[in-house]
């Protein structure tokens, strides 16, 4: 489909209505040629273009991420972007290079990504939160740390119509909940882990409730 496509073609066929991102992404997977102007694409007038374009690479990242992994520092700098959409697409793209990050840039990275758990964008720090598990991963030897910055959701604060909201931090804890028992048989040092998650049987949204009742059921209690 995109074998002949200009690359001027290609930002026109990604800012059409109704473009399907995966049919687009697996193009550019057998035309990586194409991938420089999907970077450029990003900084698109058009929203839908540069949008799409973040679709199609977080597409490809998830399944080719070698392919994207060049651009590496250019994901890097939009977590810094005001743009709150680039800024969540960037986030899981950056964890879906840890597999293929040869040259320790997610280590480098680590405390600026991690920073937004702190708030105040709830949605920042759950894309953040469920993103870490893939870094976990594939850096098996970074669990333990990013355990330590997973539970730090306990103390954050997260603004809703600029007030403070204990109720979206409610929701982040549930996030976190989820990610820290996909990599909790990673984790060396678990009481930590296992208090924050008992600690959330008592949490004011049911949902966690639950969500720490089956997590404790399934990995042991804090004692």
């Amino acid at each position: 489909m995109l074998r002949h496509m200009t690359n001027r073609d290609l930002l026109a066929q990604i800012g059409e209505k109704g473009t399907d991102p995966e049919v687009i992404a697996q193009g550019a997977i057998e035309r990586p040629a194409l991938i420089p102007e999907l970077i450029a694409g990003l900084g698109a007038r058009q929203a839908r273009t540069k949008y799409g374009c973040e679709k199609v690479l977080r597409r490809i990242s998830e399944k080719k991420p070698a392919l994207v992994y060049p651009y590496f520092d250019t994901f890097a700098e939009l977590l810094q972007e005001p743009n709150n959409i680039l800024r969540w697409g960037a986030i899981m793209i950056l964890a879906n290079l840890a597999s293929v990050d040869s040259r320790g840039k997610i280590e480098e990275l680590f405390s600026k990504y991690c920073a937004f758990i702190a708030g105040p964008v709830m949605i920042t720090a759950a894309n953040v939160i469920g993103s870490l598990p893939r870094i976990a991963k594939a850096r098996p030897e970074m669990a333990e740390r990013i355990s330590r910055e997973i539970i730090k959701v306990e103390t954050a604060t997260y603004e809703l119509h600029g007030c403070p909201s204990p109720e979206c931090r409610n929701v982040a804890i549930g996030h976190a909940v989820a990610a820290l028992g996909e990599i909790f048989e990673s984790i060396e040092k678990k009481k930590p882990v296992l208090e924050f998650v008992t600690r959330q049987l008592k949490n004011g949204r049911a949902s966690v409730r639950k969500a720490a009742a089956v997590f404790l059921t399934k990995h042991g209690t804090a004692g």
